[in-house]
């Protein structure tokens, strides 16, 4: 008998994402597409990225699924599991996935696209026995910068975050400023390894959540002073590990000493993920399941297909 097999479509802001998980094999077959940004861009307008999704998304999707006996379908429908979040590109994901689930008469079940990153990261890490327990979480990406708690029964209470920017977005804006492709995270990473932001660097923190903002107009100024492009990408990875510290003291002096885990593109920064784990014991995948992807959605689409 052939292995069964749970489809996950995510189309967010930033990547095109599909995967296939066997649980029987613990297999994971995932696929993903950068949506393309013109150079000097910082972004996409939602318009574009939902034009590109439907352009992107047979491109993986097809090869990936095809001869495969599919028991279910997931997708991410919107951001975050909160009243309001919304974003156009994930339309594009979830009328796939629901049309797909349709024709091969299987359930569809619909996730956040933050349950998709913090499921994405306990896979990559090997601790999915965590996903029923509580535990401190952060969603640390260009779209979205928060502490979470998520609860033994899965409900996801946001701690803190950023209240302007996203770190992503730091990263981006500051990349893009000194004349980095979009999106600008591991050229940042390369860069800041050859130099050490070693002044204090003042977070402002109300009521959990931080402003980063105001770091964005000091990397101007650093780079417009120095040129140095090595030494704005270190002040901007050493603003984002602060900005989180704060986060995650504040996470902890609420809640107490729980497992952590740090989800994310931002997260799959080396200096970043070395920090967090030496000092906090954090908890960190793999890139491929720190940055955008499917693959959570895909192991929370098997998990509810179990407990019908």
């Amino acid at each position: 008998m052939s292995n069964s097999y749970f489809l996950a479509i995510d189309t967010s802001n930033y990547t095109t994402s599909a995967a296939l998980y066997c649980p029987e094999s613990r297999q994971m077959l995932s696929e993903t597409l950068l949506l393309p940004v013109k150079q000097g861009e910082k972004g996409l307008r939602q318009s574009d990225a939902v034009f590109l999704h439907t352009k992107q998304l047979s491109e993986i999707l097809c090869p990936l699924i095809r001869g495969k006996k599919i028991s279910a379908v997931g997708a991410s429908i919107k951001p975050r599991n909160q009243e309001g979040s919304y974003m156009p590109c994930f339309l594009v994901g979830e009328n796939t996935a629901k049309s797909i689930a349709a024709a091969l008469d299987v359930p569809f079940y619909a996730f956040s696209h933050q349950e998709g990153h913090i499921a994405a990261a306990l896979f990559g890490a090997g601790r999915l026995d965590l996903w029923d327990e509580k535990i401190l979480a952060f969603h640390v990406s260009g779209g979205t910068t928060e502490s979470v708690i998520k609860t033994e029964d899965g409900r996801i209470e946001i701690l803190g975050g950023t209240a302007d920017i996203s770190a992503g977005q730091l990263i981006d804006r500051a990349g893009v400023m000194m004349g980095l492709d979009f999106p600008c995270g591991k050229q940042i990473e390369k860069l800041a390894l050859n130099s050490t932001y070693t002044q204090k660097i003042k977070i402002s923190n109300k009521n959990g959540f931080i402003n980063l903002s105001g770091f964005e107009n000091k990397a101007k100024e650093l780079y417009f002073q120095s040129a140095d492009k090595e030494k704005v990408a270190s002040f901007v990875i050493e603003c984002i590990v602060q900005g989180l510290e704060h986060l995650t003291l504040a996470a902890i002096q609420k809640h107490g000493q729980l497992p952590i885990i740090y989800s994310g593109g931002v997260m799959s920064c080396k200096h970043i993920q070395q920090y967090f784990k030496e000092k906090y014991g954090g908890i960190f995948s793999p890139p491929q399941y720190s940055c955008d992807n499917a693959a959570g959605i895909a192991v929370l689409t098997q998990n509810q297909f179990k407990r019908r």
